[in-house]
């Protein structure tokens, strides 16, 4: 097995002889309640966000972790040091049972472009530390080493990928959407769903996304860099597209599904308060700059898109080509091109859920309703704004599909005419299983623009800098069995001015 990282997971406690600790008390009233770890999380030049829950029982069908219903306090520390002597803000809040004893600090007042420390300590207990990083000034552009990926479904394999991630020491992880899933429970699979049943009220999403938040490989990845997320389906429910249902089963109201989903959500998610839903509603999309090397436009792909044309599925569809058809809804695509327009750095990196460029599935046209093949003219219309921009360092990231592509965007599919940007898809932490390194989806007739495609569990590895971005798609051959190695498995270099594809 692995040995951990020692900066990922020291304890508190054992620096007990450190200025500035928090020293923990005799236990309080409360067993340990630092079961689901900790996450930091939306980084800006000045500060980024810390996050725990308080959840000494994470699995209690009420959602509630075993928390009492009191306000109860939590103490936290930042540090320029892992050993704490050196601790440069502090402070305590008040968590609620009406948001789960979650804890959301918004740090402000840090030094840009450098590493912290931080942990947490309620009722005589010390979490773990986590690690974090503050995005570089604007006007600097060091280099950036980022992960993403996507798709974690429990019962499918281990999260041998998370561990992996946490191994890599990156500045940023972004996670493309599928965090959880939703469905019941099978016997077939590697581990099992908690709750057993497909999940719609607030205690059942609770209880999900605690059920994941306890896998030590998944709170290794957490607490080593801060993350940039966003959702996509499963989070709610399956291809759900607005407040259209992909089924009706299980039966209920499907905004009050929605709320829930959303709130749990934010519950368990390093995000600013920004963020923080209103009822079935919640702002997602945001722009996240990294010194003026990079602008992440994180985009939300599910909660304003309407209904998949022609009954979703893949299949030839004139109607996805409709003018009016819209996966990002108006007001989100103004936004994103405004931003893309104003060219706040060498990079524009979007991250979101669903494959962006044509993928032809078959010689008659066929094509995936889900995907930005079924808003043909909302893609389009984004492409021109970034082209006609002159932006050269556009990448879409990009997870969803369960398999690691590459591909060139191009200013015409048709004609393949000229490369105007990049797509990078990772693939998925466990859903579909070990995968098959044997397979070849790449149909070069048909899609001559894909460059890469395999299908195994892993992530996407990135170096950024001022003139270029080297990507290694990182593997590993089984996520049924603990704990298997990462390689890589393709390597591409992208070029600030030159976009598309290139030979590493």
């Amino acid at each position: 097995m692995t040995t951990l990282r020692r900066r990922t997971f020291i304890v508190g406690g054992l620096a007990g002889a450190s200025a500035g600790i928090l020293v923990p008390s005799s236990a309080g009233a409360i067993a340990y309640p630092f079961t689901l770890g900790v996450a930091s999380g939306e980084p800006a030049a000045d500060g980024f966000v810390i996050w725990t829950r308080l959840a000494p029982s994470p699995l209690n069908a009420d959602g509630l972790g075993g928390m009492p219903n009191t306000a109860t306090a939590v103490d936290w520390q930042v540090a320029t040091d892992e050993r704490f002597t050196a601790v440069v803000r502090s402070g305590t809040v008040t968590t609620q049972q009406a948001s789960a004893h979650s804890v959301h600090v918004t740090l402000t007042g840090l030094e840009p472009g450098r590493e912290y420390w931080y942990r947490f300590r309620t009722g005589g207990h010390i979490s773990p530390v986590g690690r974090a990083l503050t995005a570089p000034a604007v006007g600097t552009q060091p280099a950036l080493t980022m992960l993403f990926t996507s798709c974690s479904h429990w019962e499918e394999g281990y999260f041998t990928a998370y561990r992996r991630m946490a191994e890599e020491h990156p500045d940023l992880v972004l996670h493309l959407g599928d965090y959880i899933y939703e469905g019941g429970a099978t016997t077939t699979k590697v581990r099992r769903f908690a709750p057993t049943s497909e999940i719609s009220t607030l205690a059942n999403y609770r209880v999900r996304h605690a059920q994941y938040k306890t896998d030590p490989d998944l709170q290794a990845a957490h607490a080593t860099a801060p993350w940039l997320v966003v959702w996509d389906d499963h989070e709610v429910e399956n291809n759900y597209a607005n407040l259209v249902r992909n089924d009706s089963s299980p039966a209920g109201d499907f905004k009050a599904r929605r709320a829930a989903a959303y709130k749990a959500y934010y519950e368990h998610m390093p995000l600013r308060s920004a963020q923080a839903p209103s009822g079935e509603n919640m702002l997602l999309h945001r722009r996240v700059r990294w010194g003026s090397l990079a602008t992440f436009h994180m985009l939300d792909t599910r909660q304003y898109r309407d209904d998949q044309a022609c009954g979703d599925g893949t299949k030839v569809c004139p109607d996805a080509d409709a003018a009016n058809r819209t996966l990002t809804g108006t007001s989100q695509e103004s936004w994103l091109i405004d931003g893309l327009r104003q060219k706040l750095g060498t990079w524009d990196f979007l991250g979101q859920q669903v494959f962006f460029a044509q993928r032809l599935a078959a010689a008659d046209g066929s094509k995936s309703m889900d995907a930005w093949d079924g808003y043909t003219a909302n893609r389009t219309r984004i492409q021109n704004a970034w082209d006609a921009s002159g932006n050269k360092g556009t990448v879409v990231l990009t997870g969803d599909v369960h398999r690691s592509w590459a591909a060139n965007l191009m200013q015409d599919y048709g004609t393949q005419n000229r490369v105007i940007g990049t797509e990078l898809v990772t693939t998925s932490v466990t859903s579909g299983s070990d995968g098959n390194a044997a397979d070849n989806g790449l149909k070069p007739t048909l899609n001559p623009h894909v460059k890469f495609f395999k299908n195994l569990r892993g992530y996407v590895k990135t170096r950024t800098s001022s003139t270029e971005m080297r990507v290694e798609f990182r593997a590993v051959d089984k996520v049924t069995v603990r704990d298997y190695p990462v390689k890589t498995v393709g390597s591409f270099v992208v070029e600030a001015t030159n976009p598309g594809l290139q030979a590493p």
